[in-house]
């Protein structure tokens, strides 16, 4: 194959407000051959964005060549396609036009009859030929981005460059995007270059995977060969021994870059021995005739029951039932994985398990009481960090830490505070304005404060699904430090089948929605403390995980399939 794009030297840097200048990019090496699918897979600030859009020709670096068939590109150009992480499409225009305007601008040679003719292959060929005349609030997000892609290959691109594309999507649509790539690589042959943070998406489309070393001055640290044969079925894969050994080096490779930048922390500071205040003493509800009748029963460890629970909405067309008939025994310090597909109710039971949502039928018992409001003996790490962004750090922790611990001294909720701070990583951050810290900063004091509340059940819904796998994995190995110190019963929803398995005793699958259940229960048997690389080496790791992609692969259909 020939040569169809080098890199030769390629450098970037960027001069901040205050004068100082940022070095993103320092001397980018790369041939990509003519047919090739090209991964660079790497970590947020790492200036992945800042490489695709100088190939794009969108940014000019400071130094180096980008050549395209020998040729120093100048500015973008048709003959490189660019899909972007957000959808980029006019809400106002249909599928056909959001489509056609860029046939319009590429191709004013051709006659309308053949432009529209390509309008049609290209929305025909990413599955959206029954969607030309719907406008994009009418579509799902997996939708929209496959109109993002029928846009770039209707201008016949000959390198097609996707940036992150999937990273905003859920795991179900995620899969169903991929699968359209790969059958876009096959079908039209085109040189594909492919901007991600996940191992497995790298894995699994690309035939060489570049992977760029962390911020600043980013260059690239080392390529693998992905050497295992196609078609690669995700489930399939995860039982070669040879896929295994490749995902084990990279895994390896990134968690060596990350090294030096692990935060999980010391503390200098003594945690009080004060115990939380229990705002609700007195307030019992009396407990269902059904849950008192059920405890007679020889189970003896029954701190937290889901008993026969539903969640059903009323709709325009009568009622729907979300969740049904949800039953679940939980020990007192039992860490639980809730995993499925979109659409599947897990954020509803996590939601009623918190008090925020209203349960329609059964119940939910916690420390022999009913959950039936909301409370800080119940702390909830949710997705997007929610913290007040005019308060610093301390400051968001200190809100919680003041309302469960009036009794304990001033110096003594500031210890606490201090503490769990420290733990994240963020003793040198304390004071720092929410506003002005990273998403995955944010996380780390919305973990600091809902470990800092000494809660009853901690519940965690898709806390790191917004963040790059570097900060994703340094968040759950503070998760981790964290909860095995304080041994908090805890349920947390993830799509990430690693995940799962890392964090839980036992990962519980959920069937599709509507009508969503508990579809399969999986005991995790690994030795705890867990540490990533270790699991890898476990030989229960990938049987565990063969079971759980396997699952999710029976229920890859119904309507969230069909919506992605």
């Amino acid at each position: 194959m020939a040569t169809i794009l080098s890199l030769k030297g390629v450098s970037k840097s960027y001069k901040g407000q205050n004068g100082g200048v940022t070095q993103v990019l320092d001397g980018i090496d790369l041939d990509v051959e003519e047919g090739e699918f090209i991964a660079i897979l790497g970590f947020s600030g790492a200036g992945k964005t800042t490489l695709i859009s100088s190939i794009a020709g969108l940014i000019e670096p400071d130094a180096g060549d980008i050549l395209l068939h020998g040729k120093q590109i100048d500015g973008p150009d048709k003959d490189r396609g660019l899909v972007f992480q957000s959808y980029s499409l006019f809400p106002w225009l249909t599928v056909e036009k959001n489509v056609a305007l860029a046939v319009d601008a590429v191709h004013k040679d051709r006659s309308k009859q053949d432009r529209a003719a390509l309008v049609k292959q290209k929305i025909e060929l990413v599955g959206l030929g029954h969607a030309m005349d719907r406008k994009p609030a009418q579509l799902s997000g997996g939708m929209r981005q496959r109109v993002s892609v029928a846009r770039a290959l209707a201008m016949e691109p000959e390198i097609l460059l996707l940036d992150e594309p999937l990273s905003a999507l859920d795991a179900l649509t995620r899969s169903k995007l991929q699968d359209e790539i790969e059958r876009i690589r096959k079908e039209e042959k085109r040189t594909i270059i492919l901007v991600t943070n996940d191992v497995d998406e790298a894995l699994l489309l690309a035939d060489r995977v570049a992977i760029l070393t962390p911020a600043p001055a980013a260059t690239i640290g080392r390529i693998f060969d992905v050497d295992v044969p196609r078609p690669r079925d995700r489930e399939a894969v995860n039982d070669d021994h040879h896929f295994q050994s490749l995902r084990k080096q990279i895994v390896a490779y990134l968690g060596k870059l990350n090294e030096q930048g692990s935060s999980v922390g010391e503390s200098s500071v003594e945690l009080p021995e004060v115990v939380p205040l229990d705002l609700f003493a007195g307030k019992e509800a009396e407990l269902p005739a059904a849950y008192t009748q059920a405890a007679k029963s020889a189970v003896e460890r029954r701190y937290m029951e889901f008993y026969k629970l539903h969640k059903v909405y009323p709709t325009p067309k009568g009622p729907l039932t979300v969740v049904e008939d949800f039953n679940l025994l939980m020990d007192k310090g039992e860490f639980i994985s809730l995993i499925g597909h979109s659409g599947c109710g897990k954020s509803t039971v996590l939601t009623m398990a918190a008090g925020l949502n209203e349960i329609s039928k059964g119940g939910i018992i916690l420390d022999n009481r009913e959950v039936d409001v909301a409370g800080p003996d119940k702390a909830v790490v949710f997705q997007a960090p929610s913290l007040m962004p005019w308060l610093t750090a301390r400051q968001n922790v200190a809100l919680g830490v003041e309302r469960v611990y009036p009794h304990a001294s001033k110096a003594e909720r500031r210890d606490i505070v201090d503490y769990y701070l420290d733990r994240v990583g963020l003793a040198d951050a304390k004071e720092k304005m929410a506003a002005e810290m990273s998403n995955g900063m944010r996380q780390r004091v919305g973990i600091a404060r809902a470990f800092a509340l000494s809660p009853r059940l901690l519940l965690l819904d898709e806390p790191f699904g917004m963040l790059d796998s570097l900060t994703r994995w340094d968040l759950q190995d503070v998760l981790v430090e964290t909860w095995n110190r304080t041994k908090v019963t805890a349920i947390m929803v993830t799509h990430d089948v690693d995940e799962a398995i890392l964090l839980a005793d036992r990962v519980v699958m959920m069937t599709n929605g509507p009508q969503a259940t508990i579809g399969k229960i999986l005991k995790v048997d690994l030795p705890r403390p867990r540490d990533r690389k270790a699991l890898l080496d476990h030989p229960k790791f990938y049987q565990y995980r063969q079971e759980v992609l396997h699952f999710l692969a029976e229920y890859d259909h119904g309507p969230a399939a069909k919506a992605a």
